[in-house]
């Protein structure tokens, strides 16, 4: 709950509540909203429990904290076995290279490793595919067809 609160702002904190509340008021205070947290909590638990054995037994697991986005994209992508699967057969940096190599006509030398596939045809050697990087020479222009003003 208070994670994010250093020695610093601890220290604020109970100065000025020494100095609002004073030194005789202060235990009294602190019993007080203590209690209120604690009545808060209970509160909370038995409406938790109320909403589960309302929604019946299908949802003895459910968790109110799967309820934060955050929390249930976390849980969905480390527990789906099948994205796990995917995670570990996928192997981004080779894929990369894979495509340089493709792009600058070289041999990789292996398949890759993701999925078998059928046998594929072989891959050109360098020098008889087209040179990606050389611009494509222009279209010849087609004759035009003579404008007849009077005509339209």
């Amino acid at each position: 709950m208070f994670n994010d609160i250093g020695a610093l702002e601890l220290v604020t904190i109970v100065v000025l509540a020494i100095l609002i509340f004073g030194p005789d008021k202060l235990p009294k205070v602190i019993q007080d909203v203590s209690g209120f947290i604690r009545k808060i909590r209970a509160f909370s638990d038995s409406a938790k429990q109320d909403i589960r054995s309302e929604l019946g037994p299908e949802f003895k697991d459910f968790e109110f904290e799967d309820l934060n986005p955050k929390t249930f994209i976390r849980k969905q992508l480390t527990e789906n076995e099948d994205l796990q699967e995917l995670r570990s057969s996928f192997d981004l940096r080779k894929e990369l290279n894979d495509v340089t190599d493709a792009v600058n006509s070289r041999d990789t030398g292996s398949a890759p490793s993701s999925s078998p596939a059928p046998e594929a045809p072989a891959t050109p050697a360098a020098g008889t595919g087209p040179d990606l990087l050389k611009k494509p020479a222009a279209p010849a222009r087609e004759p035009r067809t003579p404008f007849d003003a009077d005509a339209t």
